[in-house]
Parts: structure tokens; C-alpha cells; sequence
């Protein structure tokens, strides 16, 4: 007698960002399933699932914003308990990757908190993890399971394209740690490259001394990338080099909007013309200033969970973009 087994879809949210779930979920026409989550007095979290996860096929949304630990605990426990319930298969799925600046040490005696969060994953019981464009690639050698690497170039691209038409632009490095991105969105563009080198200083740490710019941007309309915002000082520095050099509109596009502190202050007082940035973390409706513009990584999300789901390829899906 053969037995048939039928794949299941199964989409869980962690509390960080359901309102990117529901979009996910919307793109897959798959509804997220129910699960409970609360918290005890002592702040310790409980989930459980409602339904049946026996034999499916399941996938954990969770990105790590704000306040980072809890969001990632929970995601931990709601895998933990995904694979005590015998679910076949569980995808990590994080749009922003938490701790993925402490991918190596600078100085001794420091920890590599971007490979104990991988850790950490793999224990809990993730069997595949999906990201968007990671601060530092090699944080996908962390992990002994399949890591679909993301990114929202293609999003930036088709928005600064479709949406601007902009002529005679310069895609501009904010520094030389991201030039390989910065080419890449360049040759999409048919745009010309330049970046900033910054001079730290030889006597204080994370100081700099001066910030140079490398290419010809007099007149022209700038477009500085990075992968995140955090503070905002790195992206106003580089708007004020280029206003310094005679620069055109200066435009920022970033996948991750985090705008910790004071960044908005600082994106508001800057010669910044407009902030482009995707929905991998929540942003607060009083930091939804008239510059920036948010566009919904979702899709591109929605498209690598299908071809996870049906076990064909992810970089096809995304014509070969996803990251190396």
C-alpha cells in the first residue's frame, strides 16, 4: 500500500512585527495560524500553539527590533515548541537579523554575539533560516542549516527607477565596507559610483578624523545605500560631504529603518532631499517624518517562503539578486 502525505503551510508571528506578517501571509494567500502568546507576572513567555503543527511544513516570523532580547527569546520558544509538537520542517524566518554588527572581534576579550544568536537558533530547533540583507554576509557561516540570504535591492532599484527617474545619478557608498552593494545598484541604474573614506583617528576609538569622498558628484543627484539606519550619523555625514562637494537632491535608500536616539532629528536638519527604507522592523508613526518613504519587503519575503515551501530554487525566483 503507498501512503500519500499532503505538504502543510503553517505561518506563525512572534509579537515584534504582525503587521508584516499579515502581509506575508497575504502575498502567500496562506492565513497565519493562531497561537498564544503571554507573558507571566515574572516577564517569562508562554506560547502554544492552537492548532495541530504535526508533519507541517512551518515557518516562524519574527524580526529582531526593539527590545531586541525579548523578541528574540520568543522566537526561540515558539520554535522550541514547534519542534516538541513534531513539526516537520521550521524556517526561521527574520527580516532584520538581530546582533549582526558583533559578527567578529575588533578587540580582545569581546564576543561574537552574531554567531551565539545563531547558535541559539539552531538549538532551539530551526532547521533553514531566511534574512534580508545581513550587515556582514559571513554571518551565514554561522549556521550548519540552509540560510536564504534576502535583499531589497531590487525594491530600491524599481523605486528610485519607476518613481524618480532620475538622470546623471551617482550611487554613493556611505563607506568602502559597502561598495560591492553600491555597484551592484549602480550598474541596475546605469549610474555612476562613488564612496566616502572615513579617516579614524589613530588616537581615540570609533573617532573619526575626516571623511573623504572618492568620484565626481558636482551638480548631480546623489543616491548614498547601506544596509540600515540606525543613528543616522553615518548617513548625515555622507549627505554633508556630498552638499560640501556641490552635490544635486541627495537621497538615502537603506533596508532596515531602525532610527534609534535622535536619527530622525538629525535625517530632518540634514541636506537630505528624501529616506528610503523597507518595513523589516516597525516604524513608530511619530518617526514617519514627510522625508521618508517605506516600502514592503513582503513580497520578496513571500516569494522566497513559497519556493522554500515547494523546495525549488530561491535565487530563480529572484532572477539570481538574492545575496551571495
Amino acid at each position: 500500500m503507498e501512503i500519500v502525505t499532503k505538504k502543510h503551510m503553517m505561518l506563525f508571528s512572534g509579537t515584534a512585527h504582525p503587521e508584516l506578517s499579515e502581509e506575508i501571509a497575504s502575498h502567500l494567500d496562506v492565513p497565519l495560524s493562531k497561537i498564544e502568546i503571554r507573558r507571566f507576572a515574572s516577564s517569562e513567555d508562554y506560547v502554544r500553539a492552537d492548532n495541530s503543527v504535526r508533519g507541517a511544513d512551518v515557518f516562524v516570523i519574527q524580526t529582531h527590533c526593539a527590545p531586541v532580547n525579548e523578541h528574540i527569546m520568543q522566537q526561540l520558544i515558539m520554535i522550541d515548541a514547534m519542534k516538541r509538537a513534531s513539526a516537520k520542517r521550521i524556517t526561521a524566518v527574520i527580516p532584520y537579523y538581530g546582533y549582526s554588527r558583533q559578527d567578529k572581534k575588533t578587540l580582545s576579550r569581546e564576543p561574537v554575539s552574531g554567531k551565539l544568536v545563531a547558535d541559539l537558533l539552531s538549538t532551539a530547533g530551526a532547521d533553514r533560516v531566511v534574512s534580508v540583507d545581513l550587515h556582514s554576509g559571513q554571518i551565514q557561516g554561522f549556521f550548519d542549516v540552509p540560510f536564504d540570504h534576502l535583499t531589497a535591492l531590487p525594491l530600491l532599484e524599481d523605486y528610485f527607477q519607476a518613481q524618480l527617474g532620475l538622470s546623471d545619478l551617482v550611487v554613493v557608498a556611505p563607506d568602502t565596507g559597502r561598495v560591492k552593494v553600491a555597484e551592484r545598484l549602480a550598474g541596475h541604474l546605469n549610474a555612476d559610483l562613488a564612496f566616502i573614506y572615513k579617516r579614524r583617528s589613530r588616537h581615540e576609538a570609533h573617532k573619526l578624523e575626516r571623511l573623504d569622498l572618492v568620484g565626481e558628484v558636482e551638480g548631480r543627484p546623489c543616491l548614498i545605500v547601506d544596509d540600515m539606519i540606525d543613528t543616522g550619523g553615518t548617513m548625515v555625514k555622507g549627505a554633508e560631504v556630498l552638499a560640501e562637494k556641490g552635490a544635486g537632491e541627495i537621497y538615502i535608500g537603506a533596508t532596515h529603518g531602525l532610527f534609534s536616539g535622535k536619527a530622525v532629528q538629525k535625517i530632518e536638519e540634514a541636506p537630505i532631499k528624501e529616506v528610503v527604507v523597507t518595513n523589516t522592523v516597525p516604524i513608530p508613526e511619530e518617526k514617519k517624518i514627510g522625508k521618508l518613504t517605506i516600502l514592503s519587503i513582503a513580497p520578496i519575503i513571500a516569494d522566497a517562503l513559497r519556493a522554500v515551501f515547494e523546495d525549488t530554487s530561491v535565487s530563480e525566483t529572484f532572477h539570481g539578486e538574492n545575496q551571495p
